[in-house]
Protein backbone atom coordinates (compact mmCIF):
# COMPACT_ATOMS: atom_id res chain seq x y z
CA UNK A 1 0.00 0.00 0.00
CA UNK A 2 1.32 3.45 -0.86
CA UNK A 3 1.35 6.33 1.59
CA UNK A 4 -1.51 8.82 1.37
CA UNK A 5 -0.95 12.08 -0.40
CA UNK A 6 -0.22 15.21 1.60
CA UNK A 7 -2.24 18.32 0.79
CA UNK A 8 -0.34 21.46 1.79
CA UNK A 9 -2.55 24.38 2.79
CA UNK A 10 -0.82 27.76 2.99
CA UNK A 11 -1.83 30.79 5.00
CA UNK A 12 -2.08 34.52 4.35
CA UNK A 13 0.20 35.63 1.48
CA UNK A 14 1.03 32.05 0.59
CA UNK A 15 4.18 30.09 1.44
CA UNK A 16 6.84 31.15 -1.09
CA UNK A 17 10.41 29.83 -0.99
CA UNK A 18 12.18 29.24 1.30
CA UNK A 19 9.14 28.46 3.46
CA UNK A 20 9.04 24.83 4.63
CA UNK A 21 5.72 24.26 2.87
CA UNK A 22 7.26 25.30 -0.47
CA UNK A 23 10.29 23.11 0.18
CA UNK A 24 8.05 20.18 1.09
CA UNK A 25 5.95 20.44 -2.09
CA UNK A 26 9.10 20.74 -4.19
CA UNK A 27 10.91 17.74 -2.73
CA UNK A 28 8.20 15.15 -2.11
CA UNK A 29 6.31 13.51 -4.96
CA UNK A 30 3.24 12.79 -2.84
CA UNK A 31 2.88 16.35 -1.55
CA UNK A 32 0.55 18.71 -3.39
CA UNK A 33 0.19 22.42 -2.68
CA UNK A 34 -3.44 23.56 -2.62
CA UNK A 35 -3.76 26.58 -4.93
CA UNK A 36 -5.88 28.83 -2.73
CA UNK A 37 -7.01 31.93 -4.66
CA UNK A 38 -5.96 35.50 -3.81
CA UNK A 39 -3.63 34.63 -0.91
CA UNK A 40 -3.16 38.34 -0.07
CA UNK A 41 -6.93 38.90 0.20
CA UNK A 42 -8.34 35.56 1.30
CA UNK A 43 -12.04 34.84 1.03
CA UNK A 44 -13.30 32.03 3.31
CA UNK A 45 -15.83 30.65 0.83
CA UNK A 46 -13.38 30.63 -2.07
CA UNK A 47 -10.70 28.98 0.04
CA UNK A 48 -13.09 26.36 1.41
CA UNK A 49 -14.35 25.57 -2.09
CA UNK A 50 -10.83 25.04 -3.41
CA UNK A 51 -9.79 22.87 -0.47
CA UNK A 52 -12.95 20.75 -0.72
CA UNK A 53 -12.24 20.22 -4.41
CA UNK A 54 -8.70 19.04 -3.67
CA UNK A 55 -9.93 16.67 -0.97
CA UNK A 56 -12.54 15.20 -3.33
CA UNK A 57 -9.86 14.69 -5.99
CA UNK A 58 -7.44 13.18 -3.48
CA UNK A 59 -9.50 11.39 -0.81
CA UNK A 60 -7.85 10.04 2.34
CA UNK A 61 -4.99 12.54 2.17
CA UNK A 62 -3.25 14.09 5.16
CA UNK A 63 -3.80 17.84 5.40
CA UNK A 64 -0.88 20.04 6.45
CA UNK A 65 -1.84 23.63 7.19
CA UNK A 66 0.18 26.63 8.34
CA UNK A 67 -1.20 29.77 9.99
CA UNK A 68 -4.51 30.69 8.32
CA UNK A 69 -4.30 27.39 6.44
CA UNK A 70 -4.45 25.54 9.75
CA UNK A 71 -7.52 27.57 10.71
CA UNK A 72 -9.14 26.79 7.36
CA UNK A 73 -8.61 23.06 7.88
CA UNK A 74 -10.08 23.13 11.38
CA UNK A 75 -13.10 25.10 10.21
CA UNK A 76 -13.73 22.84 7.24
CA UNK A 77 -13.37 19.56 9.15
CA UNK A 78 -15.60 20.90 11.88
CA UNK A 79 -18.36 21.94 9.50
CA UNK A 80 -18.08 19.10 6.95
CA UNK A 81 -16.99 16.10 9.07
CA UNK A 82 -17.80 13.52 6.38
CA UNK A 83 -14.96 14.62 4.10
CA UNK A 84 -12.53 11.76 3.46
CA UNK A 85 -9.48 13.12 5.28
CA UNK A 86 -7.03 10.79 7.01
CA UNK A 87 -5.40 13.21 9.47
CA UNK A 88 -4.31 16.83 9.91
CA UNK A 89 -1.08 18.56 10.92
CA UNK A 90 -1.91 22.10 12.06
CA UNK A 91 1.13 24.37 12.40
CA UNK A 92 1.05 27.81 14.06
CA UNK A 93 -2.66 28.59 13.64
CA UNK A 94 -3.36 32.32 13.40
CA UNK A 95 -5.60 34.35 15.69
CA UNK A 96 -7.94 35.76 13.05
CA UNK A 97 -8.81 38.84 15.11
CA UNK A 98 -5.26 40.18 14.75
CA UNK A 99 -5.66 41.36 11.15
CA UNK A 100 -8.52 42.78 9.16
CA UNK A 101 -7.34 40.79 6.16
CA UNK A 102 -8.28 37.51 7.86
CA UNK A 103 -11.09 38.67 10.18
CA UNK A 104 -13.66 37.12 7.80
CA UNK A 105 -12.49 33.73 9.06
CA UNK A 106 -13.73 34.51 12.59
CA UNK A 107 -14.65 32.99 14.89
CA UNK A 108 -12.09 30.26 15.40
CA UNK A 109 -13.79 26.87 15.69
CA UNK A 110 -13.66 25.13 19.05
CA UNK A 111 -15.33 21.82 18.24
CA UNK A 112 -13.59 18.46 18.25
CA UNK A 113 -12.11 17.46 14.90
CA UNK A 114 -13.30 14.17 13.36
CA UNK A 115 -9.78 12.97 12.42
CA UNK A 116 -6.47 12.46 14.26
CA UNK A 117 -4.65 15.78 14.43
CA UNK A 118 -1.49 17.40 15.78
CA UNK A 119 -1.22 21.10 16.58
CA UNK A 120 2.30 22.57 16.61
CA UNK A 121 2.73 25.87 18.46
CA UNK A 122 5.54 28.34 19.15
CA UNK A 123 6.08 30.04 22.50
CA UNK A 124 6.69 33.44 20.87
CA UNK A 125 4.34 33.31 17.90
CA UNK A 126 3.20 36.87 17.09
CA UNK A 127 0.01 35.47 15.55
CA UNK A 128 -1.25 33.49 18.54
CA UNK A 129 -0.50 33.26 22.26
CA UNK A 130 0.97 29.93 23.31
CA UNK A 131 -1.73 29.30 25.90
CA UNK A 132 -4.43 30.03 23.36
CA UNK A 133 -2.92 27.49 20.96
CA UNK A 134 -2.78 24.90 23.73
CA UNK A 135 -6.45 25.53 24.55
CA UNK A 136 -7.40 25.14 20.89
CA UNK A 137 -5.58 21.81 20.76
CA UNK A 138 -7.74 20.62 23.65
CA UNK A 139 -10.91 21.87 21.97
CA UNK A 140 -9.98 20.22 18.68
CA UNK A 141 -8.94 16.93 20.35
CA UNK A 142 -5.45 17.33 18.89
CA UNK A 143 -2.10 16.29 20.20
CA UNK A 144 -0.09 19.34 21.19
CA UNK A 145 3.55 19.86 20.20
CA UNK A 146 5.60 22.63 21.83
CA UNK A 147 8.03 23.88 19.16
CA UNK A 148 9.74 26.20 21.64
CA UNK A 149 10.94 29.69 20.66
CA UNK A 150 10.10 29.45 16.97
CA UNK A 151 8.34 32.64 15.93
CA UNK A 152 5.58 31.90 13.45
CA UNK A 153 7.32 28.69 12.30
CA UNK A 154 7.80 30.23 8.86
CA UNK A 155 10.65 31.32 6.59
CA UNK A 156 11.20 34.53 8.57
CA UNK A 157 11.81 32.39 11.67
CA UNK A 158 14.27 30.13 9.84
CA UNK A 159 11.90 27.38 8.66
CA UNK A 160 13.27 26.70 5.67
CA UNK A 161 13.58 22.96 5.47
CA UNK A 162 11.84 21.55 8.53
CA UNK A 163 12.40 17.78 8.55
CA UNK A 164 10.69 17.40 11.93
CA UNK A 165 7.46 18.50 10.27
CA UNK A 166 7.71 15.49 7.99
CA UNK A 167 8.38 13.26 10.99
CA UNK A 168 5.17 14.48 12.60
CA UNK A 169 3.26 13.86 9.37
CA UNK A 170 4.79 10.40 9.07
CA UNK A 171 3.76 9.60 12.63
CA UNK A 172 0.19 10.54 11.81
CA UNK A 173 0.33 8.38 8.69
CA UNK A 174 1.76 5.43 10.61
CA UNK A 175 -1.04 5.41 13.16
CA UNK A 176 -3.81 5.65 10.57
CA UNK A 177 -2.54 3.19 7.93
CA UNK A 178 -2.78 -0.60 7.88
CA UNK A 179 -0.19 -2.36 10.08
CA UNK A 180 1.64 -3.84 7.05
CA UNK A 181 2.28 -0.43 5.46
CA UNK A 182 5.84 0.89 5.57
CA UNK A 183 6.24 4.52 6.59
CA UNK A 184 9.67 6.16 6.12
CA UNK A 185 11.50 6.31 9.44
CA UNK A 186 9.26 3.74 11.13
CA UNK A 187 9.42 -0.07 11.49
CA UNK A 188 8.20 -2.17 8.59
CA UNK A 189 5.98 -5.25 8.88
CA UNK A 190 7.12 -8.13 11.07
CA UNK A 191 8.36 -11.32 9.38
CA UNK A 192 5.81 -14.04 8.69
CA UNK A 193 5.23 -16.37 11.59
CA UNK A 194 5.74 -13.67 14.18
CA UNK A 195 3.14 -11.67 15.99
CA UNK A 196 0.99 -9.48 13.78
CA UNK A 197 0.54 -6.93 16.55
CA UNK A 198 1.62 -3.50 15.44
CA UNK A 199 5.02 -2.54 16.90
CA UNK A 200 5.61 0.62 18.82
CA UNK A 201 6.61 3.50 16.58
CA UNK A 202 9.93 5.27 16.97
CA UNK A 203 11.21 8.50 15.53
CA UNK A 204 14.72 8.92 14.19
CA UNK A 205 16.06 9.51 17.71
CA UNK A 206 14.55 6.25 18.99
CA UNK A 207 11.77 7.82 21.05
CA UNK A 208 8.86 5.46 21.58
CA UNK A 209 5.23 6.41 21.53
CA UNK A 210 2.13 4.31 21.10
CA UNK A 211 -0.37 4.21 18.28
CA UNK A 212 -3.67 4.66 20.12
CA UNK A 213 -7.00 4.91 18.40
CA UNK A 214 -8.33 8.28 17.24
CA UNK A 215 -10.76 8.25 20.18
CA UNK A 216 -8.45 7.03 22.96
CA UNK A 217 -5.11 8.63 22.09
CA UNK A 218 -3.62 11.00 24.70
CA UNK A 219 -4.19 14.68 24.05
CA UNK A 220 -0.84 15.99 25.29
CA UNK A 221 1.45 13.03 24.93
CA UNK A 222 4.97 14.02 25.98
CA UNK A 223 6.65 11.68 23.54
CA UNK A 224 4.89 13.46 20.69
CA UNK A 225 6.03 16.80 22.10
CA UNK A 226 9.61 15.54 22.02
CA UNK A 227 9.35 14.99 18.26
CA UNK A 228 9.45 18.74 17.64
Amino acid sequence: MTLPKTLIVHGLDGSPAPHWQHWWAATEAGALAVDLPAPACPDPLAWETELIGMILRHPDSILVGHSLGAVLIAQLLGSVPDLRVRAALLVAPAEVSLSGRISAFAPLPERRLPVPAVLVASRNDPWMRFGRARDLAKSWGSRFVDQGIAGHINAAAGYGPWPRGKELRNALAAETLAPDTHVPGFPGPEPKGQSTARPSLRDAAGLTYGSPSRHDRPRNDRSWARLA
